[in-house]
């Protein structure tokens, strides 16, 4: 075991002040908070949606949250919480129920699966209070700021972990989070983004982590080498003394990450771990990858990564830092698309857009941060209408067909056509000219329509990953999910309406977009 090391803070964390009263959980119609979906990891295993097609709720304490959990139907029922204020030990107590498994002092997401914990707005602020998932699935944790969670002193909560992962956990995405302590160990806290005993398909995106002494591991010991994979993606890691993160037999993703001052070490596949490591910016640090504190050796695949006044300590029995100059010894296969930003541009575009609060800006692959058209609702009126979900076929008229219809489109890959998807031919379709794009059906009049169904090419099923329907004319979110299906969503008059592919695991092909009334 290495042993603590003193964190050198530069500056204190702000004090941040209670932004909501408390009142009880109010059923609120769905206002979707996500980005354009899960990335990396998390897409694969059959993809995370989190609580899309479930109600949405308003929280603002941490007993809030536990109620919603336990007034599901059941432990799967979909369900978007969404948090405002600031969350802490005080505020939590535990809650029984038959869809929960709750805890004082933590938010605790165990035994659950479908949920979306979003922060609304500017971000909750979970203070001194952790994030706790176990044998859990399907979670999406978005737009919340997690701090100063201790393992010793007062209060103590979730081990000292930010956010905490362990026995059998899958498909889970954590986006725009800024998670932060004010030491190392032996100030009482522990890790910011820790996952073990079985926790796999997980992405950590457009996160800030900052002022610990350890940033997060997966697996706990040599011997817990059952996790991953795992993307790491668009965050930054500042002011930390190791584990960016300690990869212990596990793979993981690792790209256009922006690191300043990691004190110690950074990135560290031991026991066979395995790091792709792509288009970061390494900055004022020292050891940013190889393998340490073990005999136990890591491997990396490298390229595209700026050393920016990095330093390199000499190999040692337990320390084998990949630099100066890394070359990769080994290869990693990833099995989804995704597009990477110059390393160059790294420190800007990830301080445009990491971090709660930022307006879950994301990158658009080319060093531009882009706002998503999908934002929280600030004001919901009450009621229980629950958000659109994937259903059967539809019965009815296939309005795409209409006289008065056409198709476009974002762009489309050679010898393909947008009226591919309205001719009726399974055998024709529509591709993108990249991984991900957008294919349209308009009307010259304002048509309802309250479904539509995408249906993919002759080998090519499963090729779509995450997906919006977006109504044309003003830009709402109709509905999200993962996989091409048959959507249902609350009837809308427009006169285009758009299918964007935000992620696919192959080339999507599109035989048919169908709409009806």
């Amino acid at each position: 075991m290495r042993k603590p090391v003193a964190l050198r803070l530069s500056a204190a964390l702000g004090t941040l002040a209670l932004a909501a009263a408390t009142g009880v959980v109010l059923s609120m119609p769905t206002a979707s908070a996500a980005s354009a979906g899960a990335t990396g990891f998390a897409t694969q295993n059959g993809g995370t949606t989190g609580g899309a097609g479930g109600t949405t709720v308003r929280a603002a304490t941490g007993t809030q949250i536990h109620q919603a959990l336990c007034s599901r139907a059941s432990s799967s029922t979909p369900i978007v919480i969404q948090v405002e204020g600031t969350v802490t030990v005080g505020n939590t107590a535990k809650v029984s129920g038959g869809s929960c498994n709750t805890a004082a002092g933590v938010i605790e997401l165990k035994g659950v699966s479908n949920v979306t914990l979003v922060g609304v707005g500017a971000g909750a602020v979970f203070d001194q209070i952790g994030i706790h998932l176990r044998q859990s699935s399907n979670i999406i944790v978005q737009n919340v700021t997690v701090q100063n969670v201790k393992k010793s002193g007062s209060p103590t909560s979730n081990g000292g972990d930010a956010i905490g992962m362990e026995s059998d956990v899958h498909n889970v995405w954590v986006d725009h989070a800024t998670l932060t302590a004010s030491g190392g160990e032996s100030a009482g806290y522990d890790a910011l983004f820790d996952m073990k005993a079985g926790t796999r398909y997980v992405t950590l995106s457009y996160s800030v982590l900052r002022n610990s002494g350890r940033g997060g591991l997966v697996g706990s010991s040599d011997s817990d080498l059952g996790n991953g994979p795992v993307t790491f993606h668009h965050n930054r890691y500042e002011n930390i003394d190791s584990r960016t993160p300690l990869l212990r037999g596990a793979t993981a993703h690792i790209y256009n990450n922006y690191y300043v001052s990691l004190n110690e070490s950074g990135i560290n596949p031991r026991a066979g771990g395995k790091a792709k490591v792509d288009n970061n910016y390494f900055k004022n640090s020292k050891d940013v990858l190889g393998t340490f504190y073990t005999d136990l050796p890591g491997y990396w695949q490298v390229s595209g990564n700026v050393f920016d006044n990095v330093t390199w300590t000499q190999p040692g029995e337990d320390n084998n830092p990949a630099g100066p100059n890394p070359t990769s010894n080994t290869t990693v296969s990833i099995p989804y698309s995704y597009n990477l930003d110059a390393a160059s541009c790294v420190p800007s575009i990830v301080t445009a857009t990491a971090g709660a609060g930022t307006g879950l800006k994301v990158s658009d692959g080319n060093c531009v941060a882009t706002t998503p058209t999908a934002t929280a609702t600030a004001n919901p009126a009450p009621t229980g209408t629950p958000r659109p979900t994937a259903t059967s076929t539809p019965a009815g008229v296939n309005l795409s067909l209409a006289a008065a219809a056409s198709a476009d489109g974002s762009g489309k890959a050679s010898g393909t056509s947008y009226g591919n998807v309205r001719d009726g031919d399974a055998g024709t379709y529509w591709s993108p000219a990249g991984s991900t794009g957008s294919i349209s059906i308009k009307w010259g009049s304002a048509t309802a329509i309250s479904k539509v169904t995408l249906r993919e090419a002759a080998g090519a099923t499963g090729n779509i990953g995450s997906w919006r329907v977006l109504d044309g004319d003003t830009g709402a979110v109709l509905a999200s999910g993962s996989g091409a299906s048959a959507i249902s969503f609350a009837s809308t008059s427009l006169k285009k309406v758009t299918f964007e592919i935000t992620g696919s695991s192959a080339t999507p092909k599109v035989a048919e977009f169908e709409t009806y009334a």
